[in-house]
């Protein structure tokens, strides 16, 4: 008997992660249509701090925990020997769980007992590195459809496989991908893969209500960020000492963490015009919001890192051109489909700190059309990134999917 409710089940390396919102927007867009979704998550999380938004969340998590002793391991395989659907399968697919890591061979035996215990139909991961990995293993076994959504370290970083990432998309229901800049390249990489999708992150846009700022007589500048490479916050603080330099009234808010946090504040110790740089750490995306309403100016640096990490296009960027503050960044993937030009912002080029200090200089200036840009960058990121709207697209490419898998085994 075929069903027209698809159930869901999102895996996720970690969840929830402080610095991955989008995951959590694009769950509650989709519980706010009427899905119905369940959460595995396959490390426990680290973070501290957690957003408000989590409340809202009514998907139950499920943590499956990599086994670290032989006795778990051989209880997952014990309890899923007891359903001989999944006896066999494990024995039908052992060459494809023997040639992958251990711990992402038992997870995915034990998701795959839960889906068939829980009636979940599709299984869909974020990045396209250890979620699809046992996410495609566990589908293998359960004989349910699964997708993914790749960003950008899990298929711009050097450490990507090829011909794994050409297998997942092989085996995929469908895959997406969150810029066409993405879609082009995949599109370019693996030819022969067609079930490829650009479905932007999208954002839930009653959080971030648009605000028109008045130039006053400092700018208020904001960047916000994990504090690793490809954020290319360096570059900033060194355009900002040129903007100061210049004569020009600023002073900087950069809010994150991360591994670079210790160099970063080495550098703004080191800056001339340190007294006009505040490293603020992680806040949440309530406290980020309020950053936002009182900037006139957000700066998203983006770069190349040395190993290829590259982001795919920043969440918070969206957020910022949303709520009316004029935004700066750079060419780097997805980031020209949103900032055009002088028409929804400034674009400069990639670790260019003469460039970037004159775009923040353009903006200073008085007749710098800052709220004409801002209602532009509005109606693009209203357009083009509703969270409603995805989700829909979400939907019905898993109805589709989980569809033709039941038909197929009907």
């Amino acid at each position: 008997m075929l069903s027209d409710a698809p159930r869901t089940g999102y895996v996720v390396k970690v969840y929830p992660r402080f610095s991955e919102t989008f995951v959590v927007t694009e769950i509650l867009a989709r519980e706010a249509q009427g899905e119905h979704l369940e959460i595995f998550s396959l490390r426990p999380t680290d973070d501290t701090r957690f957003h408000s938004e989590l409340a809202r969340v009514t998907a139950p998590v499920r943590a499956i925990a990599p086994p670290r002793r032989v006795a778990p391991l051989w209880q997952v395989l014990r309890d899923a020997a007891a359903d001989p659907f999944l006896a066999a399968a494990i024995g039908r697919h052992l060459g494809d769980l023997v040639a992958s890591e251990a711990s992402d061979a038992i997870q995915a035996i034990e998701i795959a007992r839960q889906v068939r215990a829980r009636g979940i139909t599709h299984l869909h991961a974020h990045f396209a590195s250890t979620a699809t990995s046992v996410a495609r293993l566990a589908a293998r076994l359960s004989g349910i459809s699964y997708s993914f959504t790749a960003h950008a370290k899990d298929v711009f970083h050097d450490s990507v496989s090829a011909d794994d990432l050409d297998m997942k998309l092989r085996d995929a229901a469908f895959a997406v991908t969150v810029s066409d800049f993405n879609l082009r390249h995949l599109r370019e990489t693996f030819p022969r893969r067609d079930r490829l999708h650009r479905v932007y992150n999208g954002l839930e846009l009653s959080r971030f209500p648009f605000v028109t700022r008045a130039p006053g007589d400092e700018l208020r500048m904001l960047s916000v960020g994990r504090l690793v490479e490809k954020k290319g916050f360096g570059v900033l603080i060194d355009a900002f000492d040129r903007v100061r330099e210049a004569g020009i009234a600023a002073r900087l808010d950069i809010v994150g963490d991360g591994e670079l946090r210790d160099d970063i504040a080495a550098r703004i110790a080191r800056s001339p015009h340190r007294h006009g740089i505040r490293l603020r750490g992680p806040l949440p995306q309530d406290e980020v919001a309020r950053c936002l309403a009182e900037a006139d100016l957000f700066v998203a640096p983006c770069l190349v890192g040395g190993d290829g990490n590259v982001d795919g296009l920043p969440t918070v960027l969206l957020e910022a051109m949303a709520s009316g503050v004029p935004c700066i960044s750079t060419a780097v993937t997805g980031i020209p489909e949103v900032i055009r030009h002088h028409e929804t912002g400034l674009l400069c080029e990639p670790g260019d700190v003469v460039g970037l200090s004159e775009a923040i200089m353009a903006v200073a200036r008085p007749g710098f059309d800052r709220v004409g840009i801002a209602r532009r960058a509005r109606a693009l990121v209203e357009n083009e990134f509703d969270a409603a709207r995805q989700a829909a697209r979400l939907a019905a490419l898993t109805a589709e999917a989980s569809f033709a898998t039941e038909r197929k085994v009907a």
